[in-house]
């Protein structure tokens, strides 16, 4: 969703370094294209004046002015300050002994607050939690239904008393049922309105008291823009908010709720939901957030994403096929499918340095029909031409490219790059061997690697 504030900083940022020396006036003429991006992005009006005066104040210092790279040092001075936009805290719940752990979840009607239960329950679980899910929104049809759903689908527990319509009643019950069965959270799903009004407060309240909620979370659909801001701001001040969700981070919105609500409501984002599936929701990291809105990526995410998809077994397995040399085309079909794992692979390239704009993905601009139709001939030959590729001839290729739906050019360019991968996949592999692991062996990795290049 910052995909246009992105493109239009790194475009200032560019124009920066086109400059031999900075001078006051291109700075100011840089601060009003930041301004203007910022203003575009739907930041909050007061919160980017204080931000472009903060940004001047340091960057037109002569030891900026004067330094041997004055436009890295305007870089720096942007990125420390949007991080301070965000505030010192981090992402995720904070520590508490109490147990249960109850997590009210608070906004508007849809902001997507059964759907962030059911995310938050997934991501506790692999946190080692045992949480237990709770509805309390007894006006809006089908509300209790839509979190069972949601709750069978995390493989999570709903409590749900039949014919029990008190909202307060159920979230009482629920922390009754957390005692007696051991569940160590309590994820309570609360009414929402279309506009902050009495009832709903003091509803509100009288759940937060009566479970005595540790986290007050404020869920805000992130393509409310401004509006999800005032709405959280109002909540805080009736229900005491303790941190925020930036919900369906992954649309087109252009951000700027993301960048205002520390500032304005005076409260840090503690998790963020990044896409339609349970899996896409994290807790917020300000410093990777500012790193991929600048171009720089996110390769710690990244990181993370692929340790969660790659089962460490099977990285062992691939790893003793790749150093004897029997990599094959099942293997290649099992790498797919786990990069597929990771998430949408444009998220996966947006994370890559340098390929954070839509500048940048539109000219490299993955696709995943090329990859489900690898997958689709793959899975149109028998297991022993995945096995030895070499007895694919020409009447095999044919049969393999109609049992795909794919012709047979596509067969043999699949097949040839393949080859390529294998020749490339077994001299890594013989490197591995002869340099024996470790960072003396990675040294004499890649320099081998230079030296045939």
């Amino acid at each position: 969703m910052f995909d246009s504030l992105s493109t239009r900083l790194q475009d200032v940022f560019k124009t920066l370094r086109g400059e031999t020396k900075l001078t006051p006036e291109a700075i100011e003429a840089a601060l009003r294209e930041i301004r203007l991006a910022l203003l575009e992005a739907d930041v909050n009006f007061k919160v980017v004046k204080a931000f472009v005066d903060r940004v001047r104040d340091r960057a037109m210092g002569q030891d900026v002015l004067g330094s041997l790279s004055p436009s890295q040092q305007v870089v720096k001075i942007v990125r420390d300050e949007m991080l301070a936009l965000f505030g010192d805290a981090e992402g995720g719940l904070q520590p508490t002994s109490k147990r249960p752990r109850v997590i009210l979840l608070l906004g508007l009607q849809g902001a997507g607050k059964t759907t962030t239960a059911g995310k938050l329950a997934k991501y506790l679980v692999g946190q080692g939690r045992h949480p237990l899910l709770v509805s309390t929104d007894v006006k809006r049809p089908a509300a209790i239904q839509q979190l069972n759903v949601v709750g069978a689908k995390a493989s999570v527990r709903v409590f749900d008393p039949a014919g029990e319509l008190d909202p307060v009643a159920r979230a009482k019950g629920a922390l009754t049922e957390a005692a007696n069965l051991g569940f160590d959270v309590i994820i309570v799903d609360s009414a929402g309105r279309l506009h902050v009004d009495d009832e709903l407060m003091t509803e509100l309240v009288a759940i937060r008291d009566v479970t005595d909620a540790t986290d007050r979370l404020y869920v805000a659909d992130a393509m409310t823009g401004q509006d999800a801001i005032k709405s959280a701001g109002e909540f805080h001040r009736r229900i005491g908010v303790t941190g925020v969700v930036l919900s369906k981070l992954d649309g087109d919105a252009r951000g700027g709720a993301a960048l205002s609500v520390v500032g304005v409501v005076g409260v840090p984002i503690a998790f963020a939901g990044n896409g339609e599936r349970l899996e896409d929701f994290e807790p917020f990291r300000p410093d990777r957030v500012v790193s991929r809105v600048l171009g720089m990526g996110d390769v710690l995410s990244l990181i993370e994403r692929a340790e969660a998809a790659i089962d460490r077994n099977d990285a062992e397995k691939l790893e003793t096929k790749i150093r004897s040399n029997e990599f094959t085309l099942d293997d290649f079909r099992d790498q797919l499918r786990t990069i597929r794992k990771m998430g949408p692979l444009e998220q996966i390239m947006g994370m890559l340095p340098g390929m954070g704009n839509m500048k940048a993905l539109a000219e490299n601009k993955p696709d995943e029909k090329q990859m489900s139709r690898v997958e689709a001939i793959i899975g149109s030959m028998t297991p022993d031409e995945r096995r030895k590729q070499h007895i694919i001839n020409g009447s095999r290729r044919k049969r393999i490219a109609k049992g795909s739906g794919t012709s047979v050019e596509e067969v043999n360019r699949l097949l040839k790059q393949f080859v390529q991968m294998q020749k490339m996949l077994k001299q890594l592999g013989g490197m591995a061997g002869l340099t024996g692991g470790g960072k003396v062996g990675r040294r004499r990795a890649m320099q081998m690697l230079r030296n045939r290049g």
